[in-house]
C-alpha cells in the first residue's frame, strides 16, 4: 500500500498520547464490571442550566435558525461576550473588531497560532501545560520552548527573562493559562502587568486562556489580562462557557483582545467553519445574561467537592494544598511511590483504588512528579475514591 502514515508530517511531529494508556486499562475494568471512580477527564458531570437548555429549544424550533451563521459568531453573542468583560472586569471592547465566537477555546487557540505563526517561529509555554497550548505550537510547525513553570508568578517571569536573552531567533508567541490547568495555581493582576511589560520589551504577542475565570474559591476572583493598561496592544485572551457554565459539549467559546490577532483568527475561520449552529449561540447569549447566578452555583458545587478530596486524602496521609481556582486538584506523588513516576502511579491507583486520575507528565515532563484530579463525580463518588485511596496506600506503601 503506497500510504504510510510517517509521512504525514504534522501527525508525526506529535508526542504518544500518554493518556490513552489509563483510558484504555479504564475501559478494560470496566467491561469486566469493575466499579472506577473517573476523576481523570476534566468533563462536567451536571446539566447546563435550565434557562440555557430552553433558549436552544426554542431557538431549534425556528427554521431561519437552521442556515449557515458565520464563522466569527452572530454580533449578539459577540455583544454579549463584550458585555460581560465590561461587567466582569471593566474592560471595554468593541464587538466588531476585538471579540469573535470560537467553537470551544481549543479550536479557538490552536488556529490562532495557525494563523500568527510562520514555520521555526519560536513560542513560549509553561511547562506543565494543558496540551493544546504546546501540540498547537508543534502543529503549526513552531518552534516549542517550554519554560518550567515551577511556583508560577515571580519565578517564571524570571524564566522567561533569562530564556528570551538565549534563544534565537527571538520569540513570537507566549501561551498562558491562569488559574492554571493542570496545577491550579492562581495569579494577581500584578503578575500580567510585569507580563505585559515583558511582552512590550521583546515584541512578543500574548496568548491567555482564561478558560476557568469563573471557578474560583474562598474569595479569590481571576483577573484578565486584559485589565492591564495597553494589553490590547499585544495581547488576546480566551474564554470558555465549558467548565463554569456545565457546557463543554456545547462548544463555545470567545478570542477577545487585539485586534490585529482578532482578525487573524476570523480571517483563518472563514476559511474552515461557518461557525456554531445558530441556537447554540443563541442560547449562549442567556448564559452570558445568566452568568453571576450560574457560575456561583458551580463554584459552590466544586468547591464542596475538593473539599471532601482534599480533606480526605489529608487524613489518609497523602498531604495536598487546597486549590483556590479551577475543577482540579494536582497532587504530588506520595513519597513511598515517587519512585514509579505518575504514568505507573496512576495506573497502580486504577488497578488497587479503582480510581482514575491523570498522569502529570501528560501535561509535560515537569509534571511527573504529580497526579491531576478531575472533580467530575459527586461527593459520594469522590468519597469513595478516598477510601479506595486509602486503602491502596496501606496496602501497598509498603
Amino acid at each position: 500500500m503506497f500510504i504510510d502514515d510517517r509521512s504525514f508530517h504534522r501527525i508525526q511531529r506529535l508526542p504518544p498520547y500518554v493518556f490513552k494508556e489509563v483510558d484504555d486499562l479504564k475501559m478494560q475494568a470496566r467491561r469486566r464490571g469493575e466499579d472506577i471512580v473517573d476523576l481523570g477527564m476534566g468533563n462536567p458531570d451536571r446539566p447546563t442550566p435550565d434557562p440555557v437548555v430552553q433558549k436552544l429549544v426554542e431557538a431549534v424550533a425556528k427554521p431561519k435558525n437552521h442556515r449557515y451563521s458565520v464563522s466569527r459568531g452572530i454580533h449578539k453573542l459577540r455583544r454579549g461576550i463584550t458585555r460581560w468583560y465590561e461587567e466582569r472586569f471593566g474592560v471595554s471592547l468593541d464587538p466588531e473588531t476585538e471579540a469573535c465566537a470560537v467553537m470551544g477555546a481549543k479550536e479557538g487557540l490552536s488556529h490562532l497560532v495557525m494563523a500568527t505563526l510562520a514555520p521555526g517561529d519560536v513560542a513560549f509555554v509553561p511547562n506543565p501545560t494543558y496540551p493544546i497550548h504546546s501540540y498547537s505550537v508543534i502543529l503549526s510547525d513552531g518552534d516549542l520552548r517550554t519554560i518550567p513553570l515551577g511556583a508560577g508568578g515571580d519565578e517564571f517571569i524570571e524564566r522567561l527573562e533569562q530564556a528570551v536573552k538565549t534563544v534565537w531567533p527571538r520569540p513570537k508567541l507566549v501561551i498562558l493559562n491562569f488559574p492554571h490547568n493542570p496545577t491550579t495555581g492562581v495569579v494577581d493582576l500584578g503578575f500580567f502587568e510585569r507580563m505585559v511589560a515583558f511582552c512590550r520589551e521583546y515584541r512578543i504577542m500574548l496568548i491567555h486562556d482564561l478558560a476557568y475565570a469563573d471557578i474560583c474559591f474562598d474569595g479569590y476572583r481571576a483577573p484578565s489580562v486584559l485589565q492591564v493598561p495597553g494589553a490590547k496592544e499585544l495581547a488576546v485572551e480566551f474564554v470558555s462557557l465549558s467548565k463554569g457554565y456545565n457546557m463543554a459539549g456545547w462548544r463555545v467559546g470567545f478570542c477577545v483582545g487585539n485586534p490585529q490577532m482578532v482578525n487573524a483568527l476570523v480571517r483563518i475561520k472563514s476559511y474552515l467553519d461557518y461557525g456554531m449552529f445558530q441556537p447554540i449561540q443563541i442560547a449562549a447569549i442567556i448564559a452570558l445574561e445568566h452568568a453571576d447566578e450560574i457560575t456561583r452555583e458551580v463554584s459552590r458545587v466544586y468547591q464542596r467537592r475538593r473539599d471532601k478530596l482534599v480533606n480526605g486524602l489529608n487524613r489518609a496521609g497523602w498531604p495536598l494544598e487546597r486549590p483556590r481556582a479551577t475543577m482540579y486538584a494536582w497532587a504530588p506523588i506520595p513519597e513511598p511511590f515517587q519512585h514509579l513516576g505518575s504514568l505507573e502511579f496512576a495506573k497502580l491507583v486504577l488497578k488497587e483504588a479503582k480510581v482514575a486520575v491523570s498522569p502529570g507528565v501528560g501535561f509535560g515532563q515537569f509534571g511527573d512528579d504529580h497526579v491531576r484530579f478531575a472533580l467530575v463525580e459527586n461527593e459520594h463518588r469522590i468519597l469513595q475514591a478516598v477510601h479506595g485511596i486509602r486503602d491502596m496506600m496501606r496496602r501497598c506503601a509498603g
